[in-house]
């Protein structure tokens, strides 16, 4: 492995020779079957070695975070080409190098992760959701977060759940919107899976009774926004910023295709996998999180193109993975859907696109926007909602009809 890596007679034997030699050439010959690029290993294997150096491993032991941490604050001062970067990168780099790497040998000592003062309420709840009432895994992740992060923030100064109230319960709320910045629907979200579990834990006998009858929600009206996607003409824009062959331009194509042409969610997109495209019949099927069923859409000969050129041109072999779209950098996984937003969100940024939300969801607002020519039932449909309520409020956004109607006569009704 060295061979193929380096040139120079003294740097192979340097690398052979420095401690761990065995352990380290692993690590690179994994890292080579996952697809790294020659570079990348180059670079690993200068951070091994440093690292060697700057925590004594003569032999292998356990490694704290603490101690790489200190090894890394070094590697980036002492390196001429690092030292004048202010931005911390070469030293999170050269930290989550070495820190892989220990991780594959089994060096690694992280310390476990402090458990939740109440994590087998949590756990039972989580079972209660998904086995009792069937709801969705966004759901069940949601309302999770949120009962999590209100119990951390009571355990920390309090005791058992015997012990929290209803001003417990209000003061979280308050807080909510004064130190978090909470809008109202966020908080009226909160206290619905604070109320779900209390109601739960009324049920085990964990609390008082009546606190899930006495969590108050602010009002919410119904569609008091207004969808903030960009324009069409602002996608347009968007779309030409992924033209070219480059690999990850075609990648981002066919996920902007499918974002602003069908409207689908980051978290659609990055489910979707090969065995979902139905080439004869020209189709996918979109699995919906959110509401646990699937659709199929007709591909569109655009679309369609997208997804072909990026797997055929683009997307890395692997044979672990199903999904369409994966990461472009090795180890080659599955892409996220947070990932999916920050592409989005980076390219309106750069292309100077100004609109109230920057992200993936706000081209499905552009494509529900586009599409108020059809029937709010078509519109519906479409964006794969169950209640029509959820697509009524893209009708808000047809001004010049809502001008026409405030032009009408009112004499003789005011």
């Amino acid at each position: 492995m060295f061979e193929n890596l380096f040139k120079q007679d003294a740097t192979i034997h340097r690398y052979r020779a420095a401690p761990l030699a065995r352990s380290r050439l692993d690590y690179l010959v994994h890292r080579a079957s996952q697809g790294a690029s020659r570079s990348t290993l180059q670079g690993i294997a200068a951070d091994q070695v440093a690292a060697t150096r700057y925590l004594e491993l003569g032999q292998e032991r356990k490694i704290q975070p603490s101690a790489l941490e200190g090894a890394a604050q070094r590697r980036a001062a002492e390196c001429p080409e690092r030292r004048n970067r202010n931005d911390g990168k070469p030293r999170r780099l050269f930290f989550g190098r070495v820190a892989a790497w220990l991780r594959f040998a089994g060096l690694w000592e992280a310390g476990e992760a402090a458990a939740h003062p109440y994590k087998d309420e949590l756990e039972e709840f989580v079972n209660y959701m998904r086995e009792q009432r069937g709801w969705s895994e966004v759901t069940i992740r949601v309302y999770r977060g949120r009962v999590g992060e209100f119990l951390t923030r009571f355990g920390c100064e309090n005791g058992p759940l015997a012990g929290i109230t209803v001003a417990d319960i209000d003061r979280q709320m308050v807080a909510k919107g004064t130190r978090d910045g909470c809008r109202r629907s966020t908080i009226q979200t909160y206290a619905h899976a604070l109320r779900a579990f209390f109601r739960f834990a009324e049920e085990r006998g964990w609390c008082a009774p009546g606190l899930a009858a006495a969590i108050s929600t602010p009002r919410v009206y119904r569609q008091v926004g207004v969808p903030v996607g960009p324009s069409w003409d602002d996608v347009r824009r968007l779309l030409a910023t992924t033209d070219g062959d480059h690999p990850v331009k075609l990648r981002d194509r066919a996920i902007l295709l499918l974002l602003s042409v069908y409207g689908l969610r980051a978290a659609e997109v990055r489910g979707l996998k090969l065995d979902d495209l139905d080439w004869e019949a020209a189709t996918f099927r979109v699995a919906r999180p959110k509401s646990g069923r699937s659709d199929v859409y007709p591909l569109s000969r655009t679309v369609g193109d997208a997804i072909v050129r990026y797997l055929s041109e683009a997307r890395p072999r692997s044979g672990l993975y199903r999904e369409i779209f994966l990461t472009s950098n090795a180890p080659f996984r599955p892409l996220q859907a947070t990932s999916i937003v920050s592409l989005v969100r980076h390219r309106m940024q750069c292309t100077g696109i100004t609109c109230m939300r920057r992200g993936s969801h706000a081209l499905r607002h552009a494509c529900a926007q586009r599409l108020l020519d059809l029937t709010l039932q078509e519109i519906g449909n479409y964006l794969g909602h169950r209640h029509p309520e959820s697509t009524a409020i893209y009708a808000k956004v047809d001004l010049a009809g809502l001008r026409q109607i405030a032009d009408f006569d009112l004499e003789g009704l005011v």
